[in-house]
């Protein structure tokens, strides 16, 4: 049986559900997201890295990026990301502060020279691993919206039981927790002196979770109160893969222009786990306890915790990006990158999807990515910042749902081995209704900050 959908975090739309755990759609959309993740250079200067090459990480973008090497070259990188998560409910705020730790990418390009007459100098072969999403958060709301959900207690006798349509508070946290990996496999090569051309096979490894708890306590006017508590959990993994191709020109000694296409991300399998199967008339584990009743009522007693598995497909959205860099000689660069998502055509298969499939064509939209970095070099050190605009694909989403970003960073080169340093800034605002069940209660309105630091070593080969 399929777990029903519900408004998600990361989409701000209202739908109809019985589940506090994110659903099919919001599951889909989260899937499909791109944190920009990669170097510490490609991070500082926002990942425009379209046009440019030069990067491992860039091999993300446009595979061509690889024959812009004039050496083979590894790199590894390191990151650290500190979150600031402030959650409104009903006049209440609540700010958690989360640090989180992880070896972030890794990547080697190897470069081999024709010294012959043949129109191609040179071609390359380049592997990059990077982690696309990371999806470790943790949400905390607490309130009283005034309008009670567990009214009865179902151990009650009797044709008339107690009400308990009274709220005297309302908690609610969820936790997510895994990543999705990128691992990249491309051939370029030079034609010409001026076009890089490249592609690439992609392959990715999803490993997600999610456990949410709400809590209510409501009283019956009378004295009489009544504590409910209510778990869901949801354990997915998949594997999935994409394909990739570009171009870099040389327009001129300065000027280049890229393009790149990336195929959707096809997941062949996504196995998920959860216990938000019907249990005695609820979707999860509950526990209630009234002031009234000594009994306690729950419906995993005898360790009996029922779980249902589920099988399902996913068709991402496919990405088309269009780069232009200028080259100041020796001295520095600038760049630019835009991207086009196309969210309408995400498709779910494997059971009866029709109703998620149909959300995505009528209430997603296209979305546009900008990127825009630059670098400046003195002598051994390098100076970097970038700008990103990354446009939410809910149609009625507001202004600052989407996300904006700004990143500074740093290189010294030692010769054959460089440091490089990147912080990048990215902010935002969702919502998360946790009674998406009923329209009298409002969502929760998040306000996200995003701070990361990453180091990457890299040795030329």
């Amino acid at each position: 049986m399929k777990k029903a959908a519900l408004f998600g975090l990361f989409c701000a739309i209202s739908l109809s559900s019985f589940s506090q755990s994110l659903g099919y759609e919001d599951l889909a959309i989260l899937f499909s997201k791109n944190n920009n993740s990669g170097s510490a250079r490609y991070n500082a200067m926002s990942g425009a890295f379209g046009a440019l090459g030069g990067d491992v990480s860039a091999i993300n973008i446009n595979p061509a990026g690889g024959a812009v090497f004039t050496n083979s070259l590894f790199s590894a990188s390191l990151d650290s990301r500190s979150t600031d998560l402030k959650t409104s409910y009903y006049g209440n705020t609540t700010t958690t502060q989360e640090d989180f730790f992880n070896f972030s990418q890794a990547g080697a390009v190897f470069v081999y020279n024709i010294y012959d007459n043949s129109d191609w100098s040179k071609f390359t072969f380049s592997f990059n691993y990077a982690i696309k999403n990371d999806f470790n958060t943790n949400i905390i709301a607490n309130g009283d919206s005034g309008f009670a959900t567990f009214i009865e207690f179902p151990l009650e006798n009797g044709n008339s039981k107690t009400q308990y349509i009274n709220t005297d508070s309302q908690q609610f946290s969820t936790s997510y927790k895994g990543e999705l990996k990128e691992y990249n496999f491309a051939v370029s090569g030079v034609y010409q002196k001026d076009l890089y051309i490249g592609a690439a096979v992609n392959t990715y490894e999803l490993n997600f979770s999610q456990q949410s708890y709400l809590k209510e306590q409501n009283n019956d006017g009378s004295g009489n109160t009544l504590n409910a508590k209510f778990y869901q959990e949801n354990n997915t993994i998949g594997t999935g893969f994409s394909l990739s191709a570009g171009a870099i020109y040389k327009a001129t000694k300065n000027l280049r222009i890229g393009f790149s296409y990336q195929t959707p991300i096809w997941f062949t399998e996504i196995n998920e786990e959860t216990n938000i199967v019907n249990n005695d008339g609820f979707l999860g584990d509950t526990e209630i306890i009234t002031s009234n009743n000594t009994t306690v009522y729950d419906n995993t007693t005898g360790n009996y915790f029922p779980v249902q598995g589920f099988s399902y497909k996913l068709k991402t959205p496919a990405k088309t990006t269009a780069s232009i860099a200028y080259i100041f000689g020796k001295n520095g660069l600038i760049s630019a990158d835009y991207t086009i998502s196309d969210y309408q055509k995400m498709k779910l298969s494997g059971d009866d999807f029709s109703t998620e499939n149909q959300f995505f064509n009528n209430d997603l939209r296209n979305t546009y990515t900008l990127n825009i970095g630059t670098e400046w070099r003195f002598k051994s050190l390098s100076l970097r910042g970038g700008y990103q605009y990354s446009q939410s694909p809910d149609t009625n989403a507001i202004a600052s749902d989407n996300i904006e970003g700004y990143s500074y960073g740093a290189g010294y080169s030692f010769g054959n081995v460089k440091l490089d340093f990147a912080y990048q800034n990215k902010t935002n605002t969702q919502l998360y209704d946790f009674y998406p069940q009923y329209n009298q209660v409002n969502a929760a309105a998040l306000n996200i900050d995003n701070r990361i630091f990453t180091a990457t070593l890299s040795i030329n080969l």
